[in-house]
């Protein structure tokens, strides 16, 4: 369902059945000027996810911030701003000029998925040497494109249900997320990353046993709540290359990461990605593309030292200049 503008901007937990209401009014041109330097997110408040800002003074919340500062229809989700709905071009002022009552801290709110209606989610499969080597694998001559779908989508101290899935074989996939900012076609990769509206932080979390069982990986891949993502979205900006990132991930309360690797060692490197993808499909504003796991996972353990995730282990996947993204399974 679809929040009411009236709804976020009264703060209320209404919800509204009927379509958006904001159009697309800015160009990417446009989107990219008016957010450079920014990282989203977005907040959860009474079953309502709304668009913020986060700032060295803490999230603006920019419902509130419209509000107080008489700005009419601001983008009220981070998918608005991605695809240009709304006036985007008051975001600086309404995060400069935001006052105290729009500030919120990021220890007290709760989150939701950074975006929320990605028009498409791809995933890479395989596409660190070590993790192929580790899987057995072969290494594809091809990105290895599979999808997600958006009930995969969850948050930032989100919880993932395994107990209601029909499997024991839960495995962590740490990944840096690309946010598509605007509509590619037969992209060349000398140009792809300026289609980047910005990156997040992803888990492809993954049941091992239902995915290798068929030759076709969506059993293991799609379940509900498989694909947490952020609680930040970083403006391509601020990552001028985004092969120099480090990914990790943490079980519990571990101190050593059991992933730890730069997406400097991917086989196929973000530009690639896209423009490989954009040959065979047309990317839009707000797709979501999982970009491969590196090694370190359970599955590519030895077999006496795979001891799969189960109901209470705490996920924590890591991405330099991107932050930390926590989930638990329940």
């Amino acid at each position: 369902m679809t929040p009411s503008r009236g709804a976020f901007l009264a703060g209320t937990t209404a919800v509204a059945i009927a379509a958006p209401t904001l159009v697309a009014a800015a160009s990417a041109a446009d989107v990219a000027a008016a957010t450079r330097g920014m990282t989203f997110t977005t907040l959860r408040d009474g079953g309502v996810d709304h668009v913020g800002v986060r700032t060295a003074k803490g999230i603006v919340d920019i419902a509130r911030s419209a509000t107080a500062l008489g700005v009419a229809l601001p983008p009220l989700t981070v998918d608005d701003v991605v695809a240009g709905r709304g006036n985007v071009a008051a975001l600086p002022h309404l995060i400069n000029d935001a006052p105290a009552s729009a500030i919120r801290s990021e220890s007290s709110v709760q989150y939701g998925p950074v975006v929320g209606s990605p028009p498409k989610i791809i995933c890479v499969g395989l596409n660190y040497q070590a993790h192929i080597v580790e899987t057995g694998e072969k290494p594809p001559p091809f990105p290895n494109l599979f999808n997600k779908y958006n009930t995969t989508l969850n948050r930032h101290n989100g919880t993932v249900a395994v107990s209601k899935i029909p499997a024991v074989q839960f495995d962590y996939e740490s990944e840096l997320v690309m946010i598509i900012g605007k509509t590619a076609r037969n992209v060349p990769e000398a140009q792809a990353l300026n289609y980047v509206f910005g990156y997040t932080t992803g888990n492809d979390f993954t049941a091992r046993d239902p995915q290798n069982r068929v030759s076709q990986w969506m059993t293991g891949k799609t379940p509900d709540e498989f694909a947490p993502i952020g609680p930040w979205l970083v403006t391509a900006d601020q990552i001028p290359d985004p092969q120099t990132l480090q990914v990790q991930t943490y079980v519990n309360d571990e101190t050593t990461p059991r992933q730890d690797m730069n997406t400097a060692q991917m086989i196929f490197n973000c530009a690639h990605i896209i423009s490989y993808t954009s040959t065979f499909i047309t990317l839009s504003p707000g797709d979501v593309i999982f970009t491969g796991t590196p090694s370190g996972v359970i599955f590519g353990m030895p077999k006496d030292k795979q001891v799969w995730l189960k109901s209470g282990d705490r996920i924590r996947t890591v991405i330099s200049k991107l932050g930390e993204l926590h989930f638990t399974l329940t």
